[in-house]
């Protein structure tokens, strides 16, 4: 089975970052292999990338016009791409030697229409005290409760998912309302996509946890603002989701369910059997974040109108 793995980048700043990613990709115990890097609209990174990788055999190098989009980008890499399956990974995250191995196995042995693995953790800086495991999701990793291994969720998290190469691009790829653009960033940005796959197959995403990579968090990640203003953000997100896929409105009131039934009384319960002041730092980051999207998914409320990349407008209000 040929697997082309999409990477896509845009910033000098994290040339290095990104370049141990493409590394890794490149390292693949698994062959036939496609690398796909598409820079978004600048052009001294894609002069860098051109230097560093362009005469690698089955590389293939895209520059955006103009500063498009990660939503855009990624759907362009598989355009580009030839692989039956496509895989997309972050450019601050590295893959192991097997990722592509453990993705392609599933596809291989089953009817699989799109694949996942486990987005892990790599704290620059380290873990900070007061982070709540159920809340890796604000960070771009797997979260406490997520899914089991070989469960079929509705999506998996960009840094690691593929596809079924036309089942994705029969579906339109990632919605453009979506995703990482400048300083714009909705979150939610796999599952419009995913949605769309199963409304068109009846099937989801296979998750794989032994199919790893990992996630560099850098230390602004571990800044509580910072993730306060993330977890804002996010509820402004699944505001938009709602508007964008009202079918998903449920998927929050089964994550709270689970947060404050499940978790919450968990922790509550280990913190009185053995007491320590980053279980309560982490409870405390609980309520406060979970507040924070409450907060960011009512701020949406108010919008009356969101602009498509076009220049026409949905009604939010």
């Amino acid at each position: 089975m040929d697997v082309s793995v999409v990477i896509c980048t845009y910033s000098m700043d994290r040339y290095d970052i990104f370049s141990d990613c493409v590394e890794s990709v490149l390292a693949q115990a698994y062959d036939p292999l496609e690398v796909v890097i598409v820079v978004d609209g600048n052009p001294e990174v894609f002069d860098r990338v051109r230097s560093d990788f362009g005469s690698i055999e089955n590389t293939v190098l895209h520059n955006n016009d103009a500063n498009r989009g990660i939503s855009y980008s990624r759907t362009k890499g598989a355009e580009l791409a030839s692989g039956e399956v496509v895989a997309m990974i972050d450019d601050d995250a590295t893959a192991a030697l097997d990722w592509i191995s453990e993705l392609a196995s599933v596809y291989e042995r089953t009817d699989a229409v799109a694949v996942g693995g486990y987005v892990a953790p790599n704290w620059v800086d380290g873990k900070p005290d007061f982070f709540p495991d159920e809340f890796y999701w604000l960070v771009g990793c797997d979260e406490r409760g997520m899914g089991e291994h070989m469960e079929e969720l509705r999506n998996t998290y960009g840094s690691n998912i593929s596809y079924k190469r036309d089942v994705f691009l029969a579906v339109g790829g990632y919605d453009e309302n979506t995703g990482r653009k400048g300083d714009r960033h909705i979150q939610a940005h796999e599952a419009p996509v995913c949605v769309r796959i199963r409304k068109l197959t009846g099937k989801g995403v296979i998750y794989n946890t032994n199919a790893v990579v990992h996630h560099t968090l850098f230390a602004y990640r571990g800044d509580f603002r910072w993730l306060v203003e993330r977890s804002f953000w996010q509820g402004y997100s699944k505001r938009i989701m709602d508007l964008i896929l009202p079918e998903t409105s449920g998927d929050k009131n089964e994550y709270l369910k689970q947060l404050l039934l499940t978790f919450v009384p968990l922790r509550i319960v280990s913190l009185l059997r053995r007491p320590s002041l980053s279980k309560v730092k982490q409870l405390l980051a609980i309520f406060v974040f979970t507040a924070a999207v409450g907060f960011g998914y009512m701020y949406g409320l108010t919008k009356r109108e969101l602009s498509n990349d076009d220049g026409s407008e949905m009604s939010i209000a």
